[in-house]
């Protein structure tokens, strides 16, 4: 998963209400710029009513000294400027506003801005983003032979990740239709790359990460300074063309939905201009291997992260209202989602302040009702030793690697194999591996089944999947006690592993 220091596009990594039937359009444009502010400015979101009377919230963002920078009446938000340290506290007192809060932790108004600045990002860099970008960095760049069309994949033979999911035998049966569309909301597809190339749809493609304002141009979504996003699209489907390795679901069409900036943060407006792009053209899944920044987990004890982490939500719960199943990592840090964490790595872009989280604090987007949370396991089959679990945040598992756990491959390497940036291939492990090969899953199903609506398509994720026993007792990966985990229902494996393993044998059948 991303988080700037992080490079969290976790999965977790390790990186996120219904409408009133009254269908409103976009008060800007796909491609409008924002406008700017004189001076420092904080970003904000400001909640308002879904549809009629939605206009009262624009009023109140103005009469409070906000400047707009886009309007979602789809949803019911405003994302807003203001110099103001004590904006949403205002704002939120006007008529029309339910909530309002600072996206960024006001860290936009520190001089210089924490959120712009690369050495205060690594000053204030947690064990948690510290750990997580340590765990999905490229550990071994390949190059690959180039084979007939049609032959094996020449470094097929270091999948061992799709061996275990049986993607290697759904292929003979479904390769996935090119009428799905995988929405991949991370830093960017090399569109270029050579086993990418046939599937990236620029025409749903976009960039996100100018304030959360959409753009189509190809520069706006292509990476810059990150390969994570690349190396996660060509999990979810590397074109079968005797050219480096093959995806999931080789046989369907990617979608980059730019969401992580040069700095590795995915700031909330950007989230959620991905999800409501993704519910407005044609994106049938998208994988989100991150955790929206900069609080690794959003509580609503506090009225701005309440109000933030609702705006986000209200995003997916569009998303989902339209028909798109929206696959996300659970993150990196071995925490066990069902109890409460103590979470001392937040805010991750400035001085972080250690705090008990319960039921009130979520993390954003994997634990957001509807969302499928996947968690990572290795060849052997049992939970990566980094990957967070739950007995009721865990939807399914899905191998995303683990250093420790080591496959009779050519390479010997128990990471992930994938495209990375400049046409070459690389490890990685980490949720954000894992996420997409469900989000791959998802894509089979939904293209030996194109009339089946969103929840279908989950429960069939569930019922297919392999279940998988808990181990006993304590889980000591490396007998270090480093990575000491206790996974919840027994024989269910719940805890652990969810519904179970993805299984894509049975996705298509």
């Amino acid at each position: 998963m991303f988080s700037r220091s992080r490079l969290r596009v976790l999965g977790g990594a390790v990186v996120i209400a219904a409408v009133t039937g009254l269908t409103v359009a976009a008060t800007q444009s796909a491609t409008a710029a924002p406008v700017a502010a004189d001076g420092p400015a904080a970003h904000f979101v400001v909640l308002g009513a879904q549809g009629r009377g939605f206009e009262k919230a624009e009023a109140a963002v103005t009469a409070s000294g906000g400047t707009i920078v886009k309007s979602w009446p789809q949803i019911g938000v405003v994302v807003a400027t203001s110099a103001d340290p004590d904006f949403a506290k205002v704002v939120r007192s006007k008529p029309g506003v339910t909530g309002a809060g600072a996206t960024q932790n006001l860290a936009e108004l520190a001089a210089p801005p924490a959120a712009l600045s690369a050495q205060s990002a690594d000053s204030a860099q947690t064990r948690s983003s510290s750990t997580q970008r340590a765990l999905e960095d490229t550990e071994q760049v390949v190059d690959s032979p180039q084979g007939a069309v049609g032959a094996p994949e020449p470094l097929s033979a270091n999948q061992w990740d799709l061996k275990m999911i049986k993607a290697d035998q759904a292929h003979a049966i479904n390769e996935g239709s090119s009428d799905v569309v995988v929405g991949v909301l991370d830093s960017g597809i090399e569109a270029t790359h050579p086993d990418l190339a046939a599937n990236v749809d620029a025409s749903k493609s976009v960039g996100c990460t100018n304030q959360g304002v959409p753009d189509t141009s190809p520069a706006a979504w292509s990476p810059t300074t990150s390969d994570h996003g690349t190396h996660v699209a060509g999990s979810i489907a590397a074109a079968r063309n005797g050219v480096g390795i093959v995806g999931v679901a080789p046989g369907v069409k990617l979608a980059s939905i730019k969401v992580v900036n040069d700095d590795g943060y995915i700031w909330p407006e950007y989230a959620i201009c991905g999800f409501i792009w993704a519910a407005e053209h044609g994106v049938h899944v998208t994988n989100n291997s991150y955790f929206v920044d900069p609080w690794y987990l959003w509580c609503k004890d506090d009225a701005d992260q309440k109000a933030v982490a609702e705006a986000v939500s209200r995003a997916i719960q569009y998303a989902n209202r339209n028909d798109v199943v929206n696959v996300a990592a659970l993150g990196n840090s071995n925490w066990d989602l069902s109890h409460d964490i103590v979470d001392s790595g937040s805010p991750n872009n400035g001085t972080p302040v250690e705090r008990l989280t319960g039921e009130s604090c979520t993390k954003l987007p994997a634990e957001v009702h509807g969302v499928v949370g996947v968690s990572s396991v290795g060849v052997k089959g049992l939970k990566s030793y980094f990957s967070n679990y739950g007995k009721t945040e865990t939807e399914v598992a899905a191998p995303g690697g683990d250093r420790m756990q080591i496959p009779a491959t050519p390479d010997a390497n128990g990471r992930i194999l994938s495209t990375v940036v400049n046409g070459k291939w690389g490890y990685k492990q980490g949720t954000s591996m894992a996420s997409p090969h469900a989000a791959g899953v998802v894509a089979l199903i939904r293209s030996a089944h194109p009339d089946w609506k969103a929840q279908r398509v989950i429960n069939a994720l569930a019922q297919d999947a392999d279940r998988q026993a808990c181990p006993a007792g304590t889980y000591d990966p490396d007998g270090t006690g480093n990575w000491t985990a206790t996974c919840e229902g027994g024989v269910t494996g719940r805890g652990f592993y969810g519904a179970g393993l993805i299984d894509a044998l049975d996705a298509v059948k």
